[in-house]
């Protein structure tokens, strides 16, 4: 694999790295196809949670613009293919992965690096970090899922407002308005995203995997529908060897020993 990402498996979770920190983890068909692989080299091998961050001062710049330089091409580029090839695909593998995946944002998360950090479960941030919806510098619309995710979470009047100015936020502006989890002392940002994931990995992944689906669900059900796949997802919960232990502790007065196993 190249040396764009580095992995660290543990016992039940894996740990990825972007690993261009002297372009501040900006992308290069490199690293998207390294970070893929092990996206789904993680999720293949049976890890129950992955934690996703970025090495050095930044968590990623979104595209090495580098690559996009005018005076080096023949042409504009095609930048529909670069989404439909690279970072779109990544969303939905983020999105709909029967896991949860925690990601640790430890400096400037711009453009397509924002959004997808804001396409992961559960995001902490350093309190060092920003947040910017950099496309319009350039001239282009917020992509990677980032006009979705920034009317999801913080309503037109914001989502518009942030992809139309460009304006930075900062970590504890970001957990005030809802776009993430929590704001965390940049000291100890690492330590409490490992002990997270950590934790994640020991719960019920089944279940886990079944609340990511029905939140995702929620923002375009109607209540009845929701309530329907609710019920549904309850009987596959219902049916696990998880709830089957998780109730055994809870009436021995114990601490459940969660296995992952589906039904």
């Amino acid at each position: 694999m190249s040396d764009t990402v580095l992995v660290d498996k543990h016992d039940t979770w894996v740990e990825i790295t972007l690993n261009r920190p002297q372009k501040l983890n900006s992308f290069n068909d490199d690293m998207h196809v390294a970070l893929r692989m092990a996206l789904e080299g993680a999720i293949d091998d049976g890890a129950r949670a992955i934690l996703l961050t970025g090495a050095g001062r930044g968590f990623c710049a979104g595209q090495d613009l580098g690559d996009r330089d005018p005076s080096k091409m023949q042409g504009p580029p095609d930048l529909s293919a670069t989404l439909t090839t690279f970072y779109n695909p990544l969303i939905r593998l983020i999105k709909t992965a029967n896991l949860p995946i925690v990601c640790a944002v430890n400096g400037v998360a711009a453009g397509a690096g924002a959004n997808i950090a804001l396409a992961c479960d559960i995001v902490l941030a350093s309190d060092k970090a920003k947040f910017i919806q950099s496309f319009a510098k350039v001239g282009l619309v917020p992509d990677s899922g980032g006009t979705w995710s920034l009317t999801k979470l913080l309503g037109v009047a914001r989502g518009k407002a942030l992809a139309m100015t460009a304006d930075p936020i900062d970590a504890a502006t970001a957990e005030q308005w809802g776009l993430i989890y929590r704001c965390v002392a940049d000291e100890q940002l690492l330590e409490e995203a490992r002990l997270l994931t950590r934790q994640l990995s020991q719960g019920p992944t089944q279940g886990y995997a079944n609340i990511k689906h029905a939140i995702h669900a929620a923002t375009e059900n109607t209540l009845d529908e929701q309530l329907e796949l609710e019920a549904r997802l309850q009987k596959t919960c219902g049916e696990s060897p998880d709830y089957a232990e998780g109730v055994t502790a809870f009436l021995e007065k114990r601490s459940p020993h969660f296995t992952g196993q589906k039904t």
